[in-house]
């Protein structure tokens, strides 16, 4: 079987695609994005997935990926962030299966970026507990035990204190909406990341999403026992990760 994978990566304003060279976690080709439809419904949003496949032109054998801004069990999408209701409890896999033509696997978007995290990034070499966190709209994270994932953990949407919906108070979202200082920010990540410290005793937090290209800035602020990296993967990650699980799992 090639080691080229198709890696999509769906999102509330953009789908972008790419092939990956699964044996390295380098892109294979040159990354294309198309608009998500208006509403994000699944046969829209499964059409893009397959205007993408076909302007990439995969080898015949080439497994597909794509990852979705869902709760992703079995192939089904049990949630939906900034696509349509319509994909909850639904048939994605399947779906996407028949719209490709392809053998599709389906998984969460912030899994799939701590997979390329964890096989080719800051990860690579981490031993016992690692969590990574994506900071952009919302809150993103990513479970791996030994480097096996934990999917689906959504620790964005934990309860913290006085803070319900943790995403809503420390995302990069909430830093531009409440226009405060990156020190501010800093110290409302710290309560995020201290409150996962106290469940999990993790050794190591990968920081990703858009906000860690500049980590320099806010990491300072951030006053946590456990090591604290920034990804190394950055806006490709989503791509990579679903293209190297749809190689292990298909």
């Amino acid at each position: 079987m090639t080691p080229i994978a198709v890696g999509i990566d769906v999102g509330g304003t953009g789908i972008k695609a790419a092939l990956v060279d699964t044996s390295t976690g380098e892109l294979a080709s040159t990354r294309i994005r198309i608009a998500t439809p208006d509403g994000g419904e699944p046969d829209a949003v499964a059409a893009v997935c397959k205007d993408l496949l076909d302007q990439l032109k995969p080898p015949s054998d080439a497994r597909v990926g794509v990852c979705l801004p869902a709760v992703v069990t079995h192939g089904i999408t049990r949630s939906a962030a900034n696509i349509s209701n319509n994909w909850i409890d639904f048939g994605a896999e399947d779906l996407l299966t028949a719209a490709l033509n392809r053998k599709v696997h389906v998984l969460n978007d912030a899994d799939a970026a701590g997979v390329a995290e964890m096989t080719y990034g800051a990860g690579r070499n981490a031993r016992g507990v690692t969590i990574l966190a994506t900071l952009g709209t919302g809150i993103g994270s990513a479970l791996f035990v030994d480097k096996a994932l934990v999917p689906n953990t959504e620790f964005g949407h934990l309860d913290i204190g006085e803070y319900i919906d943790i995403e809503s108070y420390a995302s990069y979202g909430a830093f531009q909406r409440d226009q405060i200082s990156l020190e501010q920010w800093g110290k409302r990540l710290e309560k995020f990341f201290a409150h996962l410290e106290k469940l999990f005793s993790p050794d190591l937090f990968i920081v990703g999403g858009g906000a860690s290209k500049s980590h320099e800035e806010f990491f300072p602020f951030i006053k946590v026992k456990t090591q604290l990296v920034p990804a190394e993967t950055k806006n490709a990650a989503g791509i990579i990760g679903a293209a190297t699980m749809a190689v292990q799992y298909l």
